[in-house]
C-alpha cells in the first residue's frame, strides 16, 4: 500500500512545486511583457468589455449632457447665424419682378431712383413704328421709357431724317413698363430716361418682328479696334450724333473712344456738344442717349453735370492707354484660391421705397410674392454705371 501511495504523493508535490513557481514568475512580471495566455482572442474579450462599459456610461443622463456639450463646441457644428440663414427664405432678384411686368402702371410719370437703382411709374411705350423709325428686338419689351423722353425720340427721329438726310433710326432698348433691373444686360436703363440707338441706318422698307430679332447691328470700328471703318462710319453718323448732344434735355451721349475720336476730329469750330459725348466701353453698334431727370420726377437722382471741356484731349489720351495697355500677367497664387461670392443681386429693398407700389397693382405675377426685407444701406448711395 505504501508503496502505490508514494509515487502519487510526489506527483502532486511536483504539480504543487510548479503552481507555486509560476505563480512567482506572474508576480514579477513586468507590465510591458506578454504571458502565455494575453493572446488576440483575450485582448478581443477585453476591448468587447470596454466598449460595454462605455456605454453603459453614455446612458445616464451626465453623460448625455457631456456629449451635447462636446458637440456643441466642435468646428462641425453650423452657428446660428448658419442655421437662421438656411432657414430664412431666398431673396427674390427685382430683376425677376420687373422683368415679369408686361405693362405699365397707371400712375403720375415719374423717374424713380437713379439710372442703374430706380424703377418707372406712369410709363409710355415708344410705338414700334414711326415715320421716321422702327423699334428693334421687340420680345424684350423695352421700348419704354418716361413720356418725355419718347416725345424727344420721336422728335429726333424726324429731324434727323429732314434736316440731316438720315434714313431713319432703328432703336434699340429703352426700358421695361416700370422699368427697374432687367433680366439680362444693362446695369442702368431702370428709370425710363436711357436709350440705345443703333448707328446702322434704317432700311427703306419695313422690318418683319424676326428681322428685327435677328438683324445684327454693324460695328463702326475698323480691323485694329482703335479708329472707326470708313466703310460703314461717315459724315450721317456725326450729324445725328451732333443733334442728339445739343438737345438741352440730354444729358450724356456714351460712345466708343474711337468714335469720340472720329467725331472729335469731324466737329469743327463748333465744339460746345461734344462734352456730353463721353468714352465709354463698348458703343461701337450703338450710342446711348441718357436724358436728365424731368423737373416733376421729385425722386430722381441725377448725375454731375459735365464740365466745359469737349473731351478730345487728356481724357480721351488716357482711355487710348487703356486701350492700348498690354494684359496684365495673372499672379501665380501661392495658397489655395478660395472661390469668389457671388454678389448678390439687387432686390426691391434695394431700391427706393416707391418701387414697392410700382409694382403693387397685381400686374406682377402670381408667384412672384413681394418680400418683405429691410432697407439696403446701399440703397442711399446709388453706384454711378455709365
Amino acid at each position: 500500500m505504501i508503496k502505490f501511495l508514494v509515487p502519487k504523493l510526489m506527483t502532486c508535490a511536483a504539480v504543487f512545486m510548479a503552481a507555486a513557481g509560476l505563480a512567482g514568475t506572474l508576480h514579477h512580471a513586468g507590465a510591458d511583457e506578454v504571458l502565455p495566455w494575453q493572446n488576440s482572442a483575450a485582448k478581443a474579450a477585453a476591448a468587447a468589455a470596454d466598449r460595454s462599459k462605455a456605454a453603459e456610461a453614455a446612458s445616464k443622463p451626465e453623460a448625455s449632457e457631456a456629449a451635447a456639450k462636446q458637440a456643441a463646441a466642435s468646428p462641425d457644428t453650423k452657428t446660428t447665424a448658419e442655421t437662421e440663414e438656411a432657414k430664412a427664405p431666398p431673396l427674390v432678384p427685382a430683376k425677376k419682378l420687373f422683368g415679369a411686368v408686361k405693362t405699365a402702371i397707371p400712375l403720375k410719370a415719374r423717374a424713380i431712383g437713379f439710372y442703374s437703382k430706380g424703377c418707372l411709374a406712369g410709363g409710355k411705350a415708344l410705338p414700334i413704328d414711326g415715320p421716321a423709325w422702327q423699334a428693334m428686338r421687340l420680345s424684350r419689351n423695352r421700348n419704354w421709357g418716361h413720356p418725355k423722353l419718347i416725345a424727344l425720340l420721336e422728335r429726333f427721329a424726324k429731324e434727323a431724317q429732314a434736316e440731316d438726310g438720315w434714313p431713319g433710326l432703328l432703336v434699340g432698348d429703352l426700358s421695361q413698363p416700370r422699368g427697374g433691373p432687367m433680366l439680362t444686360g444693362h446695369s442702368s436703363h431702370q428709370v425710363g430716361l436711357d436709350a440705345d440707338i443703333w448707328f446702322t441706318p434704317m432700311p427703306s422698307r419695313k422690318l418683319s418682328r424676326k428681322e428685327r430679332e435677328n438683324l445684327s447691328a454693324t460695328s463702326m470700328l475698323a480691323s485694329d479696334n482703335l479708329s472707326v471703318n470708313p466703310k460703314v462710319w461717315g459724315e450721317g453718323q456725326v450729324k445725328i450724333v451732333r443733334r442728339v448732344a445739343s438737345y438741352p434735355q440730354i444729358e450724356r451721349v456714351l460712345v466708343h473712344p474711337a468714335i469720340k475720336k472720329a467725331l472729335c476730329e469731324a466737329a469743327g469750330p463748333q465744339r460746345a456738344w461734344l462734352a456730353k459725348v463721353r468714352p465709354y466701353w463698348g458703343h461701337f453698334y450703338h450710342f446711348h442717349v441718357r436724358m436728365g431727370c424731368p423737373k416733376d420726377s421729385v425722386g430722381c437722382k441725377s448725375q454731375a453735370p459735365v464740365s466745359g471741356d469737349d473731351g478730345c484731349g487728356k481724357e480721351l489720351d488716357y482711355w487710348y492707354k487703356l486701350l492700348t495697355a498690354p494684359p496684365k500677367p495673372k499672379p501665380k497664387p501661392t495658397k489655395p484660391v478660395k472661390p469668389v461670392k457671388p454678389k448678390p443681386p439687387i432686390t426691391l429693398a434695394d431700391l427706393p421705397a416707391e418701387c414697392r407700389d410700382v409694382l403693387a397693382d397685381g400686374d406682377v405675377v402670381e408667384t412672384m410674392v413681394l418680400p418683405v426685407q429691410k432697407p439696403s444701406k446701399s440703397a442711399a448711395t446709388p453706384t454711378q454705371k455709365k
